[in-house]
């Protein structure tokens, strides 16, 4: 099977929104009036990003869902994305599968394929995603204000406590095979939070997707916005609560070891976002009408830094290191 071949049987779709698809040079794409355009790429490589024996299906679904959380991030709607492949030969039930994955999801947020590139080479997958939003409504890392609440949506940890035991990690290496399953799929399946992102327009004052760790991520808001925050640690257990894998595992796991998958695990996927303690109700009602859950964790303030309280409002100095490529 040729590389045309390959694109037509798998990737060509016909087309819906944008003004024209697979098959010429380039793609074209015309945002609605009074909208802007929101892009983002990002890359998976193999080894680096997910394990060479991981499901087609999964990763497929990955590839997309990571960066349509970012167009959650910013409060945009999906529109289309490029698909940019290597492949170190063409294995067509790997690509089915990949394939099947990818467009499932794609379908559930009406964001369709308009083009790309294929080669041959280690897996690497790039994919460069498009959507609108109001011109001048999107969600920014640099509107968060003294005072403002700070609020994550979903669970926190349980892809990093997957990824750890994968690794045999000593703390993780215990994990039973059955919350391995599940926190394996918190890891391979995120879940993006578009609606959620679409329906803080307006209320949310800064937002950020979560993906190399809470703390971390949260860096660059309080950087961009050129405030401070005090996070506390005491309203973060509720991040685990819920489905979380860490829940049912804590009796087995050292209470430091959790706090860290929670507070710096990454590959999350979920929102950490701020807004105005006036705004609660109106956060509240948009957490409900998206089906996600968000909770409060701590507050904006005047001066720089990141400072996390225990439960009787003392410092904790103990240091959470997020994910870096080049650290």
């Amino acid at each position: 099977m040729g590389e045309f071949d390959l694109i037509a049987r798998y990737f060509t779709r016909p087309v819906r929104r944008a003004a024209l698809g697979v098959g010429d040079d380039c793609a074209l794409l015309a945002p609605a009036p009074g909208m802007q355009l929101a892009v983002s790429c990002d890359m998976l490589v193999e080894g680096r990003h997910f394990f060479a024996d991981v499901d087609p299906e999964a990763l497929g679904h990955k590839a997309l869902a990571v960066n349509l959380s970012d167009l959650a991030a910013c409060g945009a709607r999906p529109l289309a994305f490029t698909l940019a492949l290597a492949l170190p030969r063409a294995d067509e039930p790997w690509l089915k599968a990949f394939a099947g994955g990818l467009l499932r999801l794609a379908d559930a947020h009406d964001c369709e394929l308009i083009g790309g590139d294929t080669t041959a080479g280690p897996l690497n997958i790039c994919i460069t995603v498009f959507g609108e939003v109001p011109a001048g409504g999107a969600l920014l890392r640099s509107g968060a204000r003294a005072g403002d609440d700070i609020y994550v949506s979903g669970t926190l940890g349980d892809a990093r406590l997957a990824l750890d035991a994968l690794r045999s990690h000593p703390q993780a290496a215990a994990l039973s095979p059955a919350l391995l399953a599940t926190a394996r799929q918190r890891l391979e399946r995120p879940t993006p939070r578009v609606a959620l992102g679409l329906a803080l327009r307006g209320v949310a004052s800064s937002a950020l997707d979560v993906s190399d760790g809470l703390l971390g991520d949260l860096g660059h808001i309080l950087r961009a916005s050129g405030v401070g925050a005090r996070i506390e640690l005491a309203w973060t257990t509720d991040l685990i609560a819920g489905y979380a894998v860490l829940t049912r595992a804590s009796a087995e796991f050292d209470a430091d070891y959790l706090e860290q998958c929670v507070l710096a695990g990454g590959d999350d996927y979920e929102l950490a976002f701020t807004a105005p303690p006036s705004l609660r109700d109106a956060v509240a009602a948009a957490a409900q009408a998206s089906g996600a859950r968000v909770t409060r964790i701590g507050v904006i303030e005047a001066t720089p830094g990141l400072r996390l309280v225990d439960a009787r409002g003392l410092p904790v100095t103990r240091h959470y290191a997020s994910f870096d490529h080049f650290a």
